[in-house]
């Protein structure tokens, strides 16, 4: 009898380990560029509450999300800061569909120090400003974007000892916050995050300075199942009103 109870306990745990990982095996799974890790955050709460659909946002570079893409990291979506790294991908087959514009992201300047003079670029020659943070170039739109005002202005030059490169949208603003440079350059949607707003003061980057950031969004061939009708339905969700929204509310058009 008491083997049969112990079969029986086996049995159901087994099943319920069974049950655990074809729930996990369906969730949504959404990369996402560094610069829309807070707005991407509040379109999945947003997006559950209307369809009961549950995500996992894997933040990174758009670069390194692509490389991950293509080296066959499982995801479902795949929300770039820009056009390139998801064109590349459907290049290589790797998308259901070429890529679609959802938002256009803007380049701002972040200090902490509420007291420094920071009204436009040429201020961060200053020596109250004596690190930089860029995201890096060859792997987020938004470090690209950086180096191309900075260009346009003649300044990149002045302020290359200052520049301290971080991997992501997401480590520039890590280095500021926690003190290791005193000015960030990072996309708007980041200062207009709730968590963030008040945190020093943030100037807007000439939108003339730069080429649009024009940032894509694709469904990826490794989507299948259900993970494919979750990410159809996301998709769609990301281009209606509601997300829309959302989106404005944090800085994009």
């Amino acid at each position: 009898m008491a083997s049969i109870k112990i079969k029986i306990l086996l049995l159901a745990a087994c099943l319920l380990l069974s049950l655990s990982g074809q729930a996990q095996a369906q969730k949504l799974r959404i990369a996402v560029a560094a610069n829309a890790q807070f707005v991407a955050k509040k379109l999945s709460e947003e997006f559950k509450k209307q369809t009961g659909i549950d995500a996992d946002l894997i933040v990174g570079s758009s670069g390194k999300l692509t490389t991950q893409i293509e080296q066959g990291a499982p995801f479902d979506v795949f929300l770039s800061a820009d056009m390139k790294y998801p064109q590349e991908l459907a290049d290589k087959t790797l998308t259901l569909e070429q890529p679609r514009i959802y938002a256009y992201g803007q380049l701002v300047v972040w200090t902490l120090n509420k007291n420094a003079k920071l009204t436009r670029l040429a201020d961060l020659t200053q020596p109250v400003f004596h690190k930089i943070a860029v995201a890096n170039p060859t792997l987020a739109p938004y470090g690209e974007a950086t180096m191309q005002a900075l260009g346009k202005l003649k300044l990149a030059d002045q302020l290359k000892d200052k520049i301290v490169y971080g991997e992501s949208i997401a480590q520039v603003n890590q280095y500021l916050l926690s003190g290791a440079t005193e000015v960030a350059f990072t996309a708007k949607s980041i200062v207009l995050d709730p968590d963030q707003q008040g945190k020093g003061k943030w100037v807007a980057v000439d939108e003339k300075l730069y080429q649009p950031i024009a940032q894509g969004v694709v469904i990826l061939k490794s989507a299948s199942g259900k993970n494919l009708e979750d990410a159809q339905k996301f998709y769609t969700f990301l281009f209606g009103p509601k997300a829309k929204k959302i989106l404005k509310a944090y800085g994009y058009k």
